[in-house]
């Protein structure tokens, strides 16, 4: 039975994959394609939305992220939250924007600790016009 009464309280969880989401940000501002292919789990049942394409399978997301580097200059953060799951799983969600104002960008992952460390399972980004 699903219930909101649930608390979930981790932080070891959520500082483990508040670093390794930040370094994911990192990455994508510099265009860091072998961190952003590293950080996303290799198997072909693994997912990307982006804002107005669709990736099936880790290949597909290198592929994608190869010719797609890095996001434009000036991307600001806000509202980011980490929701550990349990000691294997959690997702991140936050708010992005740029200095233009033009869009709103909201984005979540979905983080699984594999053996070799957190990977991002799933990924959802979108924009829409602010307000």
């Amino acid at each position: 039975m699903i219930t909101d009464e649930v608390v979930i309280d981790r932080p070891e969880v959520v500082a483990q994959v508040t670093a390794a989401f930040e370094r994911y940000e990192q990455a994508l501002v510099d265009g860091d394609v072998a961190v952003l292919t590293e950080l996303f789990w290799a198997d072909p049942r693994c997912v990307r939305f982006g804002v107005a394409d669709r990736q099936d399978g880790a290949a597909a997301i290198a592929a994608w992220r190869a010719t797609h580097p890095s996001v434009p200059a000036g991307r600001r953060l806000h509202g980011t939250r980490v929701v550990a799951i349990d000691d294997t799983a959690a997702v991140v969600t936050t708010l992005f924007g740029y200095p233009d104002g033009a869009v709103e960008g909201r984005q979540s992952q979905t983080w699984f600790r594999f053996p070799h460390g957190w990977r991002i399972v799933a990924a959802h980004v979108s924009e829409v016009p602010p307000g």
